[in-house]
C-alpha cells in the first residue's frame, strides 16, 4: 500500500503565506505526475496545482502567480508554496499523486486525507 501524508495547513491572515507538504510512503515503485486539489466548505473539490515527471508546473487560473509547487524526487515529497494568501483560498487540501507499487502491473491514484487551511480577513 501506498500512503500519501499532507501536513502545514493552519490558520493564516489575508497576505500571508503558507508552505504545505506531502509525503509518499510505503510500497511506492515510483511516481509520474503529483498534483493538489482542493476542496473549499459546501463546493466541489477542485484541482489547484500539477507537476509533470519532468519537473514543469501548471496552475489553475485562480492560484497562478501566488502559488508555486514543487516535488524532491529523492524523498517521495511534494510541496506547495502559497504566498497571497486570500478568504476563497480556504478549503482543505489534498495531495495526489499517479504512480506504481512494486510488482504492479497497472498505474494508480493515490490520495492523503488532507491538510485544512483557514484564511481570515
Amino acid at each position: 500500500q501506498v500512503q500519501l501524508v499532507e501536513s502545514g495547513g493552519g490558520l493564516v491572515q489575508v497576505g500571508g503565506s503558507l508552505r504545505l507538504t506531502c509525503g509518499a510512503s510505503g510500497s511506492v515503485a515510483s511516481i509520474d505526475s503529483m498534483s493538489w486539489y482542493r476542496q473549499a466548505p459546501g463546493k466541489e473539490r477542485e484541482w489547484v496545482a500539477s507537476i509533470t515527471p519532468g519537473g514543469s508546473p501548471n496552475y489553475a487560473d485562480a492560484v497562478h502567480g501566488r502559488f508555486a509547487i514543487s516535488k524532491d524526487n529523492a524523498k517521495n515529497t511534494l510541496y506547495l508554496q502559497m504566498d497571497d494568501l486570500k478568504p476563497e483560498d480556504t478549503g482543505v487540501y489534498y495531495c495526489n499523486a499517479f504512480g506504481w507499487e512494486f510488482r504492479a502491473t497497472t498505474g494508480s491514484h493515490w490520495w492523503g486525507k488532507g491538510t485544512e487551511v483557514t484564511v481570515s480577513s
